[in-house]
């Protein structure tokens, strides 16, 4: 009877320091979400859920076509960013040395939200248009516009349709992942 109550209470003492170390680890970055979606207008829970599945607040990441830190970033939109601020120290860094910039999770973050601000304007006339959002800032914006094309009378698709025209299996599965994890977070408030 000792040893099996001394067994679960292991049992229950491990459990308890995964559940505390998860919340630390998924939940460490949300000032410097919250602060930099603040700054570009864009939801800190949509930007919280993009990291989640890009990296699961890994800031090391690498990805297998150069996307660096958090939010993936890529080494070309951190040098649009970087060329938009008109900083000219942040230009030449991003030409040389983009990795060190975006392995910092507050730089990481920044040009994720910069770019997530940018893309959110060109859908800013669709309602709805998380979809479309998430698509663009996983597949580009250009294809994000080709699936969201009107439909035969003249209708925008709707989420369920745009999700079905994405025709990159491994990017409707991001988006759908992306956007239930937002509405979870959305209907928990």
């Amino acid at each position: 009877m000792k040893r099996s109550l001394v067994v679960v209470l292991i049992l229950l003492t491990i459990a308890l320091a995964a559940y505390l170390f998860n919340q630390y680890w998924t939940h460490r970055y949300d000032t410097l979400i919250v602060r930099q979606a603040t700054i570009y207008r864009v939801d800190p829970d949509l930007v919280w859920s993009i990291i989640y599945e890009e990296t699961y607040f890994a800031p090391w990441k690498i990805g297998r076509d150069g996307e660096i830190g958090l939010m993936q970033v890529t080494p070309i939109v951190a040098r649009e960013w970087a060329t938009e601020t008109g900083m000219r120290e942040l230009e030449r860094t991003m030409a040389t040395d983009p990795q060190s910039f975006l392995r910092d999770p507050e730089h990481n973050i920044q040009v994720g939200c910069w770019y997530l601000e940018k893309i959110r304007e060109q859908f800013q006339d669709v309602t709805d248009s998380e979809a479309r959002v998430i698509a663009a800032y996983n597949a580009g914006p250009s294809r994000s516009v080709e699936w969201g094309k009107p439909n035969a009378d003249g209708k925008l698709p709707s989420n369920e349709e745009f999700i079905t025209r994405i025709d990159i299996p491994s990017t409707r599965a991001y988006v759908i992942s992306v956007l239930n994890r937002y509405r979870r977070m959305k209907n928990a408030r």
